[in-house]
């Protein structure tokens, strides 16, 4: 019920907005930076969760990243974003 859920979310929004952000989680996974990404995605399939429902978790961590890079004008926050991956499925936060 909860991956269907968290897909779900991100369906409600911008297609191509969704389409760049898992892009943005493949590229992480494919060149292991951070490595985090690629131990939580494993974690998170351990859990229960689907390839592609995990990669949707993976992904709302990037969109918050993304999120506070734009509102903050600051650059990457690597901290904020494992803490984030960290308590995944909980919701990340900015």
């Amino acid at each position: 019920m909860r991956q269907n859920s968290e897909r779900g979310d991100m369906e409600e929004h911008n297609p191509r907005l969704k389409a760049a952000i898992l892009d943005t989680v493949s590229q992480q996974l494919t060149t292991g930076d951070p490595p985090e990404t690629r131990e939580t995605l494993a974690r998170l399939k351990r859990e229960g969760f689907s390839e592609e429902d995990a990669r949707v978790l993976l992904g709302q961590a990037v969109a918050v990243e993304i999120w506070c890079i734009l509102k903050e004008k600051k650059p990457f926050n690597r901290e904020r974003f494992v803490r984030n991956l960290r308590n995944l499925p909980a919701q990340p936060q900015g």
